[in-house]
């Protein structure tokens, strides 16, 4: 039996709901906030419409190792949350939610990921090995970009935020 993970992280967004969630909604945006060294690239042609049942085809590298990603849209509630599930791809299980609250001056946004690895206990050596750091890295990379591209709190909303 595999090891169940939880990744969890939040990020205030200087912006509306309405704003940072049809940011996130675009599945095209997903490109511009992964990491290079991934080689990320969404097969689905353009325009890719979010709906329970939508399905993404994605094609990465993982340390150099080409992988396809499939996935699929299971919930979709505008200006709230959505999630996503893996079909096909290198996890035993890959379920990630995005979820949008309003708060003053912005959006919280938080990204909960729970996943399997798997191998059984080969599967447990990659991810203290690898995976965990990996997906570490990514988030970090995430945030930074969205920074980048959405805004950057104030020092007060941060600390605010911080502890959410």
């Amino acid at each position: 039996m595999s090891k169940k993970y939880r990744l969890v992280r939040r990020q205030f967004i200087p912006r509306s709901v309405e704003e940072t969630f049809a940011f996130f909604s675009d599945a095209m945006n997903l490109e511009a906030i992964t990491p290079a060294f991934l080689k990320f690239k969404i097969l689905t042609p353009a325009p890719i419409i979010l709906r329970p049942g939508t399905v993404i085809d994605y094609r990465l590298k993982i340390m150099g190792v080409p992988v396809r990603w499939q996935s699929t849209i299971d919930t979709f509630e505008p200006n709230r949350r959505f999630t996503d599930t893996q079909l096909r791809g290198p996890y035993r299980r890959w379920h990630h939610l995005h979820e949008f609250t309003p708060v003053e001056r912005g959006t919280l946004m938080t990204d909960c990921v729970d996943y399997e690895i798997p191998l059984g206990p080969l599967g447990t050596l990659a991810h203290v090995l690898f995976v965990n750091r990996s997906l570490q890295q990514i988030f970090d990379y995430r945030q930074t970009k969205v920074v980048e591209l959405l805004g950057a709190p104030s020092a007060e909303q941060t600390q605010a935020y911080a502890n959410a």
